[in-house]
């Protein structure tokens, strides 16, 4: 079986995120079928579940006392609403495999399964660690998992679609609800109406302020600079009414060296900006969720070494951020070097067109089967 074949094979599994699509399946299915397919390889093969009916695959080859690589995936993916190809019917055409997942990320994780697959065949001094994850679309349960689990390597792959770019970095993000609190009262009745509404207002225009003139001094080299939007708001009951709250939930994407106290700091001084303006103003902000972005130096030991498998298999070599949040952050924050590597292109993951390219889901084979064997053949360095 090859990377398309295996791509096929994932992809007709529907397992959308029920985190997402309520009542959808989840990955236990793909997972049982995966896991079976490794054990059929010759990996040593876990199956264990994170939440209950939802399961994580680690699948290990190799020497447990050489240098180790993980190679890590998510195997559920989003809705399909709106798609127009059958989702879990994939279609091959054209040089491209159809189907919900094929870029987002299953095409990924056939990459990864063969490379390691063929990489074993040929003889490991080393070990090579299958990481197919759940939840990566809404919580990231399933890495969170596996570092939970003690389960460590020297360096991680993470396969997410970079058009077979190396993503060395990507953002994070932080999300946070701004609830404004007012005073109902009739339409005419000034003298006693609080308007919610406006007060939120005067608070997402200081953030604006500071998007368009701090935001806009600072810029990282592979991801620019950080952004905020105003995702969602909530407010008010009818025309003649003054409004008695106002609730705003709003995303602020982050790059490194800022985290989830750096936001709340900017968010606090908008609402002290306003309050100095109206001192009457009542507003509580919680954070909802955060991820923090993830980084490894461009001349890491992991980006050199992918760098020479895409030189060794003739493939071209370009180093590019990541704008999406991706796994890497938790598994470098576990101190494990994490970058992304994989076939297809992000703007197509949640999109209603989605596909890979064959060509790109066979050179990140080549290119993941060479890093893998050069890796794990080559020892330690002192510093481990």
């Amino acid at each position: 079986m090859n990377a398309a074949e295996l791509t096929i094979a994932l992809i007709e599994h529907d397992s959308r995120n029920p985190s997402l699509v309520p009542g959808a399946p989840g990955e236990a299915t793909v997972a049982q079928f995966l896991a079976n397919l490794l054990t059929e390889w010759q990996f040593d093969v876990t199956l264990s579940d994170v939440v209950p009916g939802r399961p994580n695959v680690v699948a290990r080859a190799g020497k447990k006392n050489g240098r180790s690589i993980m190679l890590n995936g998510h195997l559920d993916v989003v809705g399909i609403d709106g798609m127009t190809h059958p989702p879990f019917q994939p279609i091959q055409r054209d040089g491209r495999i159809y189907g919900r997942g094929s870029a987002d990320m299953k095409g990924g994780v056939a990459a990864m399964c063969v490379a390691a697959r063929d990489a074993m065949r040929a003889g490991l001094d080393g070990e090579v660690i299958i990481a197919a994850v759940i939840d990566e679309e809404y919580g990231s349960l399933g890495t969170q998992a596996l570092i939970d689990g003690g389960i460590r390597a020297d360096a991680a792959i993470v396969t997410e679609p970079t058009r077979l770019t190396i993503a060395p970095a990507h953002r994070g993000f932080v999300w946070a609800d701004i609830d404004v609190r007012g005073r109902a009262a009739h339409g005419s009745r000034y003298d006693l109406g609080v308007d919610a509404i406006t007060n939120a207002a005067l608070i997402l225009a200081e953030l604006d302020l500071l998007q368009r003139n701090t935001f806009a001094t600072v810029s990282h080299p592979l991801l620019g600079r950080p952004s905020l939007h105003a995702s969602t708001i909530q407010g008010g009951t009818g025309l003649s009414t003054y409004p008695d709250r106002c609730l705003i939930a709003i995303e602020r994407r982050t790059i490194p060296g800022e985290d989830e106290a750096t936001v709340r700091r900017e968010i606090d001084a908008a609402c002290t900006a306003v309050r100095q303006r109206i001192g009457t103003l009542d507003v509580n902000v919680t954070i909802t969720g955060a991820q923090g972005p993830s980084e490894v130096a461009a001349d890491a030991e992991i980006v050199r070494a992918l760098s020479g498998a895409l030189r060794h298999e003739g493939a071209s070599i370009a180093i590019e951020g990541m704008r999406a949040w991706t796994d890497c952050a938790i598994l470098n924050a576990a101190g494990i070097p994490a970058i992304c590597f994989g076939p297809g292109d992000l703007s197509l993951a949640h999109a209603t067109e989605e596909y890979v390219p064959v060509q790109e889901l066979e050179t990140a084979a080549r290119v993941l089967r060479q890093l893998v064997t050069s890796w794990c053949n080559t020892s330690r360095s002192p510093s481990h």
